[in-house]
């Protein structure tokens, strides 16, 4: 059975670390290695993942057996009425075992009891494994957006959304 657990501010390492062992493997075909550990860096490091809870950011993460195998980070009202999903991987050892599933029915019951009206999330133009399992679960792309992160990178995304 998969836990979804709260994470308090230490509990943030485990969500850096995951990052860290799933970047490489979702983005190696997508984006330069450079830009990979720019993003990393920029994104996963503990001060700014602290910042975001203190901020009001909610983290959670998936668990089985003791074992850490994904998360989500989310932003309830970051549009009136919307919750927004800033972060979601799952360790590629762990992906089609139904952690995504679980962390998504965590963040839908979040939302529901905010009263939230739809999800909404961004994805990378070319992750096409994140895209379908997006639009499987019956999120829609609404729009496409690019936005400068620094250091001459964008994000090149579409920006998805579930109604709820």
């Amino acid at each position: 059975m998969i836990n979804i657990l709260s994470c308090e501010i230490e509990d943030l390492v485990f969500v850096q670390l995951i990052a860290k062992k799933t970047w490489p493997d979702t983005f190696s075909n997508i984006l330069t290695q450079d830009q990979i550990e720019y993003m990393l860096s920029w994104m996963y490091s503990l001060e700014t993942l602290e910042q975001q809870k203190k901020e009001g950011y909610q983290f959670y993460l998936a668990e089985k057996e003791s074992e850490k195998l994904g998360f989500t980070g989310i932003e309830v009202n970051s549009e009136p009425g919307k919750t927004k999903i800033h972060k979601i991987y799952i360790l590629p050892s762990a992906q089609g075992k139904g952690v995504g599933k679980a962390l998504f029915q965590k963040i839908r019951e979040i939302a529901k009891v905010h009263n939230q009206t739809s999800l909404l999330l961004n994805v990378n133009k070319h992750n096409q494994r994140a895209i379908d399992f997006y639009e499987y679960l019956g999120f829609a792309n609404i729009k496409s957006e690019i936005n400068d992160i620094g250091n001459g990178y964008v994000m090149d995304d579409f920006v998805f959304e579930l109604k709820l």
